[in-house]
This record gives structure tokens, sequence and C-alpha cells, in this order.
């Protein structure tokens, strides 16, 4: 969330000045949207109430969801470091530090729904390649970034504000909100060392 807000947000703005706070809003909105139209009941952190996977068309649904978020992680991505290079390799690491659990979510929602290990591994094979498909959008269309920047990062704010910050605090204790704290004292220290 520290990513999007304090760099994401504030280079859109500068790419776009007029259209990046609607593009923002476009991202968020677009996500909700997703959420609750298309995969009700999902959601893209680690709430993904397994329990409720019972169809293999159910779980399609959330890889279609999910690749959808990891398609604009991508872009986010790609977005990144056509700005700077410094913007890319944080948004680089701030999406890495979350695909592994979004690959196990991805993986263990596949077997929920009847599938099997095969299917599960391509699933987060999957998601992995729409990542890439993201960046490679922006790589070939670098111009996009006056609209990508700003999306993903309506679509970072969601997941983190929505999806990701509510299952800190369901979580008992403070060892969640410790490695939320953490990851933002990680991103300012970069920042302080970073050559902008």
């Amino acid at each position: 969330m520290a990513a999007a807000l304090l760099e994401m947000v504030p280079e859109g703005l500068a790419l776009s000045p007029k259209w990046a706070p609607m593009l923002i809003l476009v991202g968020y909105s677009g996500v909700h949207l997703l959420e609750h139209t298309l995969v009700p009941h999902f959601h893209f952190g680690e709430e993904t109430h397994h329990h409720e996977f019972v169809s293999a068309r159910t779980s399609y649904s959330v890889l279609m969801g999910l690749a959808t978020h990891t398609f604009f992680d991508g872009v986010a991505i790609g977005s990144g470091f056509v700005v700077s290079h410094w913007l890319g390799w944080i948004i680089f690491v701030a999406v890495f530090l979350h695909k592994i659990p979004e690959g196990f979510t991805v993986a263990s929602v596949m077997l929920a729904g009847g599938q099997g290990r095969r299917a599960a591994l391509n699933s987060a094979l999957f998601l992995g390649a729409t990542t890439l498909l993201g960046v490679l959008v922006i790589n070939l269309q670098p111009t996009w970034v006056r609209v990508g920047l700003p999306v993903s990062a309506g679509v970072t704010i969601y997941v983190a504000a929505t999806d990701l910050v509510p299952e800190v605090n369901r979580e008992p204790g403070i060892r969640m909100a410790l490695v939320f704290f953490a990851g933002v004292v990680v991103f300012f220290l970069l920042r302080l060392l970073a050559p902008i």
C-alpha cells in the first residue's frame, strides 16, 4: 500500500494530472465490481472462504479474478520501469512478496474445487504468465503508462485496503500488524537509500 500511495499515485498524477484521479478510481472500482459480481465471496487477500468452493466453475471463476489482478500487477511493474528504475524495482519487490501466497491461494482453491494437483500447479503458473503479460503490454506500448500506472495504483489500493488490511486486523495478536508495519518501514528505508 505504501508503494501505491507514495509512489504510484504521485507518479500517475505527474504523468496525467487531469485523468489520473479518474483512472485510479476506475482501477479501484473495477476490482470492486469484479469481486462482487464475477466472483462473489472471493477476495484477493487471504480470506478466500475455501470451504465454499465446491464446483469447478467457481474455482475457474476465482482463477480468472486472480488473473485480472495479476495482469494489473504486471502493468504496474512495467509502468514503474517506464517511469524510473526505482519505481519499477519497488513495485516489483512489492508484487513479488505477495506472489507466493497468491500461488498457494489459487492452488488451494483449485484443489477445493475438485481439480487435481496438475490443475492447481498450472493455475499458479497461469497467474505468473498473466503478470508477465501485463509487463509485456506496457513494454510494447510504453505510452500506455499514462493509463496503466494510475489504473494499477487503484487496483493495488483496493486489494491492499479492502482485502489485505482487514485480514491483518482479523488476525489475533500483534504478529501480522508488526509484519504490515515492518513492510512500511522497509519501504521507507529503501526510499531513503534510493538515488532520487
